[in-house]
């Protein structure tokens, strides 16, 4: 089976750099059950979106679905794997990150890609 990285990321195709998301679109994207289950099952280890399903007890559609979320925020970024039967799949991989999120004069929040 071979690995061929392909970025799907709408907002950061290379995984450099920092990620512009606001506290609102984390609070949003992590405020939801399904995906902390989701993003936490990829932490532990990379998976095609089956697997993501099995492991977080989501149906398939709610794993691609959160997955997709997570892809365009830049948390999450796939890799194709083409099978030694000519099939293909994605595996699903969170990007190393640091959230830090402040409550001082606001809420803010910061999202940094480490290198």
């Amino acid at each position: 089976m071979s690995v061929n990285p392909t970025p799907r990321s709408k907002r950061h195709p290379d995984w450099t750099g920092d990620i512009d998301l606001s506290a609102n679109e984390l609070f949003e994207l992590f405020g939801d059950e399904y995906t902390r289950r989701v993003y936490e099952t990829i932490t532990e280890q990379p998976r095609s979106g089956r697997a993501v399903a099995e492991a977080a007890d989501v149906s398939r559609a709610t794993a691609y679905r959160r997955l997709n979320d997570l892809r365009d925020a830049g948390l999450v970024r796939t890799e194709m794997m083409i099978c030694d039967d000519g099939h293909h799949k994605e595996r699903f991989m969170s990007v190393p990150t640091s959230i830090s999120i402040s409550l001082g004069d606001g809420i803010g929040a910061t999202v940094d890609v480490a290198d």
